[in-house]
């Protein structure tokens, strides 16, 4: 955290090539949590491209209160939001790419299942209602807090928190034993 706020005061003060090092450092979850909330790699890549243009023009500017990652994750999170309303699309669409599997190191079968389960997991992300599916993807692709996340959100904490727990009990009763651990 300290090491962000050092960051931003130097891009504050005529230093915006320190944009790289935050770019590098924060690009993969971004897209993760673009890809996650989208479902689509170039839409997620474009949002993300989107936040690092706006950064560059906020030079000597920049403010926020938190951290520079929650920062980075509400622009990330406005701007998917931007674009789901923009193409009335529904989000998670494909999320092969946020979700790699490692077929290098599983057997054929094994791999046939995996997807099947990926599959199934992200055709049910796809039913939850949208502020549930935010609250998840924010606490686990985002690694925000409750806090952050009711913040973001404009409800409190406790609203948070019980739509990030109905949004498991909705997935653990619509996959209910068919994605096995």
């Amino acid at each position: 955290m300290l090491e962000d706020r050092i960051i931003v005061w130097r891009f504050n003060h005529g230093r915006p090539e320190v944009l790289h090092h935050v770019y590098e450092k924060y690009k993969t979850d971004l897209l993760t949590l673009a890809m996650a909330l989208l479902g689509d790699l170039a839409a997620a890549e474009d949002v993300v491209q989107d936040v690092f243009l706006s950064l560059l023009r906020l030079s000597g500017r920049l403010k926020f209160t938190g951290s520079l990652k929650g920062y980075l994750t509400t622009c990330v999170l406005n701007g998917a939001r931007n674009i789901i309303r923009a193409h009335h699309r529904h989000p998670m669409g494909e999320l092969d790419e946020a979700n790699p599997i490692p077929a290098q190191d599983m057997r054929p079968d094994d791999v046939a299942v995996v997807e099947e389960q990926l599959d199934q997991l992200k055709w049910a992300l796809g039913q939850l209602p949208r502020e549930q599916r935010e609250v998840l993807v924010l606490r686990v692709y985002g690694q925000m807090t409750f806090k952050e996340i009711a913040r973001q959100q404009g409800v409190p904490t406790n609203t948070a928190l019980g739509r990030y727990r109905y949004a498991i009990d909705r997935l653990r009763s619509m996959l209910d034993g068919e994605v096995r651990q």
